[in-house]
């Protein structure tokens, strides 16, 4: 049985898990301010937990383009009650960040992943989760940084690039002496790539399973499904859905989503049907959670 291994949880990923997105700000790009402070926060972790949500992802830094950056006092005033009481909700806690000290932080308070979109580069990082021992990580690509990152990237092979990159980082921290199963790999559609970029990438999404590491996959309103559908960012609802699925049946392991209810419902469909089956070759089980705390 295919596992990520974190703090709290064996996380069974025989069949697809959605992360839930909590972001604690006031700017990121299609939720910003809905849960900017503490109790509004937790009530949507709440919220997405009812709905189904697998995981919890919980970040104070909006990573849109031409975000500010925050200092490490900052994003950790805004996430740490609520990381506190998302700890007692039953589901694996993850901290979206990039900064060594918040996820020194957040690990003393015992959440279950990193979820870095610089890959563990900031200093320190690397060392923080090799020590740790048992926390599960996300490493995700992106060209360039959050503020200037779509000030036109470009690439020769993406795939091969995206592919060299996580490899090399993956293989960094296997290096230290993390665990293999404690690693999960993020293409990063939408960070420092243009439309054509992310269309091209997901198209050969399913080669970079070949890696080896279960991929967690993010697409969820972003701007290359407006590209797509004409839409606005506020209806794209039905995109990311489908964009979801689309992932999942590349042999995405785990979906990082906002909207939490329509795409579990989506995935129940999809069982029932048998394409989760089909998609991946191997049986699904019976849809409930595994929520299994670590020995």
């Amino acid at each position: 049985m295919p596992v990520w291994l974190t703090t709290r949880f064996q996380i069974d990923l025989s069949r697809p898990r959605v992360m839930g997105i909590v972001n604690v700000t006031p700017d990121s790009f299609s939720d910003g301010g809905a849960h900017a402070d503490a109790r509004s926060g937790l009530a949507h972790c709440e919220r997405l937990v009812r709905e189904g949500a697998d995981i919890l992802d919980i970040g104070g830094e909006s990573t849109r383009p031409g975000a500010p950056t925050l200092t490490v006092e900052e994003e950790w005033a805004r996430v740490a009650e609520v990381l506190k009481g998302a700890l007692t909700l039953g589901v694996p806690v993850s901290i979206d960040t990039c900064k060594t000290e918040v996820m020194r932080r957040a690990l003393d308070l015992g959440v279950d992943i990193v979820n870095d979109i610089k890959a563990l580069t900031d200093d320190g990082a690397e060392v923080l989760v090799a020590a740790h021992g048992r926390c599960g990580v996300c490493l995700m690509h992106m060209q360039g940084l959050p503020a200037t990152m779509q000030d036109r990237p470009q690439y020769g092979d993406i795939l091969s690039e995206v592919r060299g990159f996580l490899a090399a980082r993956a293989g960094a921290l296997v290096a230290l002496g993390v665990a293999h199963d404690r690693i999960t790999l993020d293409p990063g559609y939408g960070f420092g790539k243009a439309p054509e970029h992310n269309l091209a990438l997901w198209q050969a999404e399913s080669a970079l399973r070949e890696l080896g590491w279960p991929l967690l996959v993010g697409w969820s309103r972003k701007s290359t499904l407006g590209y797509v559908t004409g839409r606005p960012v506020g209806e794209r609802l039905v995109a990311s859905v489908a964009a979801a699925l689309a992932s999942v049946h590349k042999g995405a392991a785990i979906v990082r989503v906002h909207d939490v209810a329509e795409t579990v419902d989506a995935l129940k469909v999809w069982r029932a049907a048998g394409l989760l089956t089909d998609c991946t070759g191997s049986g699904r089980g019976d849809g409930q959670t595994e929520r299994q705390s670590a020995p």
